[in-house]
């Protein structure tokens, strides 16, 4: 039996580190097209003001064109100069209910959920679109962190919000992540590093998705 994107985990892309220019472009259209995308998370990583400027002057359109919302990571200025979809923030409650209420419904607005669980749920409480369990290129092993998907399972089973758990490098584990409940994991070395090239990665990951139905609400 199949599962629409709606009732199933779902994809989330995140940009690597190292990866610019044309040879972005050409990876992240790759990527999108394989298959179910639901967003796209463009870090800046160490990149400068106008350097970072670029990427999303150029990411962005590719992510919205294939359907797939494109969200700024940090930088509130920037995601407004390139029309993107949201902004991801890795503040603290303060900030984070401060992005909530000035997007007044109009854009995403996704968090970082910290190390714990007394953090998540103190950031949970700004009413985020979406908590993310992991951090950005902390994908270094095959095989996601424990601690994330302890956290993501234990938010899962408890709170509406939504749950993005950072997959491991290796698509071979990504069934540790979607296995949290979350509603969606999020990759990146296992997508942009993929031998078979990132459109291949995607097709394999939904997949691998397409085994991970939502549970019912009661």
């Amino acid at each position: 039996m199949t599962h629409s994107v709606t009732d199933r985990c779902r994809l989330v892309l995140v940009v690597p580190k190292g990866l610019a220019g044309a040879d972005l472009g050409a990876a992240l259209k790759d990527a999108l097209s394989g298959g179910d995308v639901a967003s796209v998370i463009l870090p800046a990583y160490d990149l400068d003001d106008a350097a970072f400027q670029r990427q999303l002057e150029a990411c962005v359109p590719i992510a919205q064109d294939a359907g797939a919302a494109a969200i700024v990571a940090e930088d509130t200025r920037a995601f407004g100069r390139v029309g993107a979809d949201g902004i991801h923030l890795s503040g603290g409650p303060a900030e984070v209910a401060e992005a909530v209420e000035k997007s007044a419904g109009r854009h995403i607005v996704g968090a970082s959920a910290g190390d714990t669980r007394h953090r998540a749920l103190e950031i949970g409480e700004a009413r985020p679109d979406y908590l993310l369990f992991g951090r950005f290129g902390q994908d270094t092993h095959p095989e996601p962190y424990r601690k994330n998907l302890a956290l993501a399972e234990w938010w899962s089973a408890i709170v509406e919000i939504p749950g993005v758990v950072m997959g491991g490098a290796d698509l071979a584990t990504l069934g540790q992540a979607a296995g949290t409940g979350v509603e969606f994991v999020a990759l990146s070395r296992a997508i942009f590093e993929d031998v078979r090239g990132a459109g291949a990665a995607v097709a394999a990951a939904n997949d691998v998705l397409e085994k991970h139905p939502l549970a019912e609400e009661a």
